[in-house]
């Protein structure tokens, strides 16, 4: 699978883990920054990781930041991005099987180090349920086409 990953300062070291989860399963990594602990504005990089999953060059995205919200806030501006955080694996896995969340988005400063692989590998492993949730998923991405040139 391609995955495109980012993160802000406060992300990159788990970016970093990441990375390496993700080659050592057979995954193709586009990383599109940070690329230290410096200072810098997590919008940039939550833009650049959803457009890329949305002009699919990429299957999926992962993104990182302290808390998570503002990087997912941002990555959910992008049309057809469903950006999830997630904690825990059960997490990962119904935002994957309920919502079809193409971007997985970790808060450093809140996921325990020994739930980071596991929820990254749930959510990597597991599908969309389809169904209702199709129907669900169906309804925001109307809301979306909707209204997008108002």
């Amino acid at each position: 699978m391609i995955v495109a990953i980012g993160a802000d300062h406060a992300g990159f070291d788990l970016k970093i883990r990441l990375k390496r989860y993700l080659a050592s399963h057979g995954h193709s990594i586009t990383d599109m920054g940070t690329e230290s602990t410096e200072s810098t504005d997590y919008p940039r990089y939550a833009f650049l990781v959803a457009e890329a999953v949305r002009d699919g060059k990429a299957e999926r995205g992962v993104l990182v930041c302290d808390s998570g919200n503002g990087i997912a806030i941002a990555a959910n501006k992008v049309d057809g991005i469903r950006a999830a955080i997630c904690a825990s694996a059960k997490q990962a896995e119904l935002s994957r099987r309920h919502n079809d969340a193409n971007v997985l988005v970790l808060g450093s400063a809140f996921i325990s180090p020994d739930e980071v692989e596991p929820t990254l590998e749930a959510w990597l492993s597991s599908p969309f349920d389809g169904g209702r949730h199709a129907r669900r998923v169906g309804q925001i991405t109307e809301y979306e086409r909707s209204r997008k040139h108002r």
